[in-house]
């Protein structure tokens, strides 16, 4: 059969490649730490192994899947489009940087530092897997917004919006944020808002987090921020040391919810 899609993932310790029919179903699933391909529909089997080949290392061993978890059956109904894990950090302005007029590409375009921000904080993000944390990134919104990162963990649910900073005092008078010499803008009240709608899309307690990225220095005016935690990318770490919010299992589900594409349209 043509057409069939073969799709990487390697998340939480995991690398496979699901291969899925055209219109999304998904028939099998190849475990490269394994070499095990399970096979959900038999009939399928010589064309799966032809997609799976190019891929494969050493002698495959074919079978039908073990039980699925409730996360596996979300998984596999989940089609490949719809699904927000491979997402890059800052796959939104990668988009927006490689479509960008030809008479741009020879002056600095400020979305650069904004990507490179966004990459930093990704990257910091993205370590916390190891302790039980679930992380997104570039998560659509109704209206062509995006929150920056979505990370959900045994602290909770929080949407994690990056600010570059590089090399710049910032002060943070709420709700509004000034990076050196810049205007102030509400980055607190973005923030807010970004966590109100996942909040909204989850069903479930969302925090809004700003990363000032690369800041010199961090000045908070009175009163303070209570809602907001604001934290520079090098004290992304800390987080590994909150816990006491979701258990194990509710990290999965509503990672696995956050996931689908089709959970931010209403918001």
């Amino acid at each position: 059969m043509a057409g069939l899609r073969v799709t990487p993932v390697h998340r939480h310790g995991q690398a496979r490649l699901y291969v899925s029919l055209p219109d999304g179903r998904s028939v099998a699933w190849y475990d490269r730490d394994t070499g095990r391909v399970s096979l959900l529909l038999d009939d399928h089997r010589d064309e799966v192994l032809a997609a799976l080949r190019p891929y494969a290392v050493g002698e495959l061993v074919v079978g039908p899947p073990p039980v699925p978890t409730s996360a596996d059956l979300v998984r596999l109904s989940l089609h490949p489009d719809d699904d927000l894990a491979p997402n890059r950090p800052g796959e939104a302005l990668i988009a927006e940087l490689e479509r960008g007029e030809p008479q741009r590409r020879f002056r600095t375009d400020p979305r650069r530092g904004e990507l490179a921000a966004q990459q930093l904080a990704g990257a910091a993000l993205d370590r916390l897997e190891a302790v039980g944390w679930r992380v997104l990134h570039s998560v659509p919104l109704p209206g062509r917004a995006r929150i920056d990162h979505l990370a959900v963990g045994p602290a909770g649910v929080l949407t994690v919006r990056s600010l570059s900073a590089r090399r710049h005092r910032v002060r943070v008078a709420d709700p509004l944020v000034t990076v050196g010499r810049a205007a102030p803008l509400p980055h607190l009240r973005a923030a807010r808002h970004e966590a109100e709608r996942a909040s909204l899309a989850l069903a479930a307690a969302v925090r809004p987090v700003l990363v000032l990225v690369g800041a010199e220095r961090v000045e908070l005016g009175p009163p303070g921020v209570r809602d907001v935690r604001v934290l520079t990318d090098g004290e992304l770490p800390d987080l590994a040391r909150l816990g006491g919010v979701l258990k194990p299992a509710d990290v999965e589900s509503l990672y696995w919810t956050a996931r689908d594409r089709r959970t931010w349209s209403r918001v």
